[in-house]
């Protein structure tokens, strides 16, 4: 096991290093445009130059990663051009916020889907098919529409949450509590609505093997059979959904902070993104492949715990 944890982490960070080249490189496409920016529409093509060379943004990109790489990994991110405020402890407010939003989403999204999945796959018959239904509806309804739905009905029209904005955590726990309620729940029915089909298909394909009839035929009562054998071999694929799930609601925060005015991650990289700011693009990179490595990793230990046959791919 120790072994198999050591192998994948080396994949991880060799993974995310050569991710964080492929972003350099393409983001070196951007440095004249950024360094016009930053000089105003009536800078010169001497002035934009000069800035490049100045910011060292013209020596070979090689040269360029290797640098930032090192001062990335002493915590060094660098500074915002437009604001010159430190990048680190910028993005990582912002990413607890987003952290806030996307953990009970990803929670309650695990929760209802094995109950729903588990129910419809044990139960069949009419119950199968109702959660069936609310797997499609789930699915065709686009997060955005649902996001200003909610926003018209609970935040405008009879006000029992606020329509937009947050609430820090320190500074009124109900509040913040109250202000996360609308973007969890967009979160959470297209999470729902994919993760419980999976669910529900994994189980009926359990529930009609081998081992379970002869479970079933010692005796054993169907609610043990059905949560303590046939749902922990289901478990391991619904692991590897769940963590695709979790880089869908992070991506999927880009939209959502934007529509209710968080000051999340996603609507940091999406302003960072329309000025091209280079240091805080880059810092919003790093922290977004070492969160989907990590969320990976995880996933492949845990389903390397439950099925050891996992460890030997």
């Amino acid at each position: 096991m120790i072994f198999y944890i050591f192998r994948r982490l080396t994949a991880g960070l060799v993974l995310a290093l050569v991710i964080l080249l492929i972003v350099f490189m393409l983001i070196s496409n951007s440095f004249e445009d950024t360094a016009r920016a930053i000089l105003g529409q009536s800078a010169t093509p001497e002035a934009t130059a000069d800035l490049m060379e100045e910011r060292g943004w013209t020596r070979p990109i090689v040269v360029q990663y290797a640098e930032w790489l090192a001062l990335a990994v002493q915590g060094d991110l660098g500074q915002s051009v437009f604001t010159s405020l430190s990048v680190l402890p910028e993005v990582l407010s912002r990413l607890a916020v987003t952290l806030s939003l996307i953990v009970p989403a990803l929670l309650l999204t695990a929760v209802l889907s094995v109950l729903l999945g588990v129910w419809a796959a044990s139960r069949g018959g009419a119950v199968d098919r109702i959660a069936q239904l609310i797997s499609v509806a789930g699915h065709v309804m686009p997060g955005l529409l649902i996001a200003i739905a909610l926003v018209v009905v609970f935040g405008v029209q009879l006000g029992w949450l606020p329509a937009t904005g947050y609430v820090r955590f320190g500074d009124d726990p109900v509040g913040w509590a109250r202000s996360l309620i609308m973007p969890v729940i967009v979160l959470v029915i297209p999470g729902v609505a994919n993760m419980a089909a999976h669910v529900r298909g994994k189980m009926i394909d359990e529930l009609n093997k081998d081992y379970v009839r002869t479970l079933r035929s010692r005796g054993l009562s169907p609610r043990k059979v059905v949560l303590k054998y046939a749902l922990r071999n289901a478990g391991s694929p619904a692991l590897t959904v769940m963590s695709l799930e979790f880089i869908q609601m992070f991506g999927a925060a880009l939209v959502i902070e934007n529509v209710f005015a968080l000051p999340g991650f996603g609507s940091y990289a999406f302003n960072a993104s329309l000025q091209g700011d280079i240091p805080v693009i880059l810092g919003i990179a790093v922290f977004g492949v070492v969160l989907v490595t990590v969320v990976h990793l995880a996933t492949d230990i845990v389903n390397g715990w439950l099925n050891p046959k996992a460890r030997v791919h």
